[in-house]
């Protein structure tokens, strides 16, 4: 149904996209869009400190040292797959490049520091592992091609399955280099989605073929809140559009009407997250309300270099508003899959700020690889899982330098993550839950040490190394892979749900067919889909996905990668 306004809950990237696409494509006039939200930036966050310290998510936890800079989290591009954020980006101007569209900053740059990994792989005796053979056999071959075979019609097969129960009679799987990679390039684990898994492998199977040197990864110039959010924020706001921060939409009004199935949002109940005063928001019939189900970096805390990240026990704020909905309708989806499960969902991040680059020296000396070239994933050497196998301690990014504009020439920002963050470290010996940021910089260097050549191992120069550190900032993020937690199809809503006369979802919990989450694609796609159908433009006008699964010359390839 054509509207002429929109309300949207949430100010991610998905919902700035689709506020971009109804001024450019449905001609609206940006006075005709209010955005709320917590924040302004979503998962695509960055910046000093103090950018965040009196953020909704840490405002109970205060933080004793606000030096030095964080970024929760951090996405790979990809060009060939994510065709629609390009496209977005191609609609606004860069804020750090004049004269540049932020795509073109981005492709700029990325061409002139094309991503190029000689370390994927580290293991403590081993150094640098040769990540190139992907160890499979060939029960591992059998499994991995009938995933990558199944055509799409046959995906709900896969409901409710995990990857850990696909592999079931194949636990050698999880012994592969090709596992290692895999699983901390996207953040996946044993007991994620298999129906994930299957829209990874086609989406991204030429990526299958180069997964060990990463080699169709590309960056952006900045952090991506610098470089993607904040040219987004700047354009929408010349276009007279409206941010409504630090609110929280809490409940829903909707249309009574002898029709049980229709859902018409009539009102929005909002809460001011500093004052706790309670407004109603009416929505009229003309408006449309788009809405961003859930987020990763709900219920996220941050600690600092002497204090680990307290744990947020709150179900997350847009899932919270979702699962109302979710109450009073039957087809949208099933917020609990995803964010009543931590054991699956959880992960702690790490920033990581240096007044010199030692560190950073250090670190291009033992991959032998320079800054920006690198996601570096430490193997344990002794069974940690489960099932008495070996698998991943922890991951690291070593951005190109500066990683944020107002840098210091002289500073270094790196971040590192702990997808399973009740292991326990082996340097320092509690759960990487409740390390202090100075105990994870151990705990890395450490990690380092192992599998440093020489001569002068790392670990000499850990006093060195520890009093550079302007900062550490662990963040616990008990819903970043929540995405991938297993389900059903019908476990989330629909961009369009059936019988919805003015409600939308977008972002990584909404269901589109083909779209693998966990990415500014999916996002995007989901905010530009969103906007067509409110402002009436054709959805044939969708910038089209390319299908490598089914390019018989891509397939080929990843069957000869299969065997290697």
């Amino acid at each position: 149904m054509v509207k002429s306004k929109a309300i949207m809950i949430g100010a991610g990237l998905s919902n700035m996209a689709a506020a971009v696409y109804l001024i450019q494509d449905g001609h609206w006039d940006g006075k005709d869009i209010t955005f709320y939200g917590v924040d302004m930036h979503g998962a695509n966050d960055g910046g000093s400190t103090t950018d965040f310290s009196n953020e909704y998510w840490n405002k109970n936890h205060p933080m004793e040292n606000t030096t030095g800079y964080v970024a929760r989290g951090g996405r790979m591009l990809n060009y060939r797959t994510y065709v629609d954020l390009m496209d977005l980006l191609d609609r606004i101007p860069s804020v750090t490049e004049p004269g540049m569209t932020a795509a073109e900053d981005t492709r700029d740059f990325d061409a002139k520091h094309r991503t190029f990994d000689k370390a994927r792989l580290l293991q403590g005796g081993k150094g640098i592992i040769n990540a190139s053979k992907m160890g499979f056999n060939n029960k591992d071959r059998a499994l991995m091609t009938k995933l990558i075979m199944m055509p799409d019609s046959e995906e709900e097969k896969l409901d409710n399955v995990t990857i850990a129960e696909y592999f079931a009679d194949d636990p050698h799987m999880f012994q592969t280099n090709f596992w290692y990679m895999w699983e901390t390039t996207f953040a996946f684990r044993t007991q994620s989605s298999a129906q994930e898994l299957r829209r990874y492998m086609h989406q991204m199977i030429y990526e299958f073929t180069q997964i060990e040197h990463l080699v169709g990864v590309n960056r952006t110039r900045y952090n991506q809140f610098e470089s993607m959010i904040e040219p987004l924020i700047k354009y929408l706001q010349g276009q007279n559009v409206t941010f409504i921060s630090n609110k929280i939409v809490e409940d829903w009004k909707f249309k009574d009407t002898a029709m049980q199935d229709e859902i018409t949002v009539t009102g929005l109940v909002v809460k001011d997250v500093d004052t706790d005063e309670v407004e109603n928001v009416e929505v009229d019939d003309d408006t449309g309300v788009i809405f961003t189900n859930g987020s990763i970096t709900d219920s996220a805390t941050m600690g600092d270099y002497n204090t680990p990240a307290p744990e947020n026990m709150e179900y997350g704020v847009s899932a919270s508003l979702w699962k109302k909905a979710t109450e009073r309708f039957y087809n949208l989806g099933t917020p609990d899959k995803f964010f009543d499960d931590r054991n699956a969902s959880e992960w702690v991040s790490f920033t990581l700020t240096t007044k010199d680059h030692l560190f950073l020296n250090e670190i291009v000396r033992i991959t032998t690889q320079e800054p920006g070239n690198a996601l570096n994933s430490f193997l344990s050497t002794t069974p940690i899982t489960p099932l008495n196998q070996k698998d991943i301690n922890m991951s690291i990014v070593v951005h190109h330098q500066p990683h944020f504009t107002t840098q210091n020439p002289n500073e270094t920002v790196l971040w590192g993550y702990f997808l399973y963050p009740r292991r326990k470290g082996e340097f320092i010996h509690k759960p990487y839950i409740e390390m202090t940021g100075k105990e994870m910089a151990q705990e890395l260097i450490g990690q380092l040490s192992k599998v440093d050549p020489g001569p002068g191992n790392i670990k000499d120069k850990e006093k060195e190394i520890l009093d550079s550190i302007i900062n550490n900032i662990p963040v616990y993020m008990p819903y970043a892979s929540a995405l991938f937690n297993n389900r059903a199809k019908s476990d989330r809503p629909e961009v369009l749900p059936k019988h919805s006369t003015n409600l939308a979802f977008t972002g990584e919990f909404a269901e589109q067919p083909y779209q693998m989450i966990f990415t500014e694609q999916s996002a995007v796609r989901s905010g530009e889909i969103a906007a067509y159908h409110f402002a009436g433009v054709p959805m044939d006008n969708l910038v089209k996905t390319p299908r490598y699964d089914k390019d018989p010359k891509t397939l080929l390839k990843a069957t000869k990668k299969l065997f290697e």
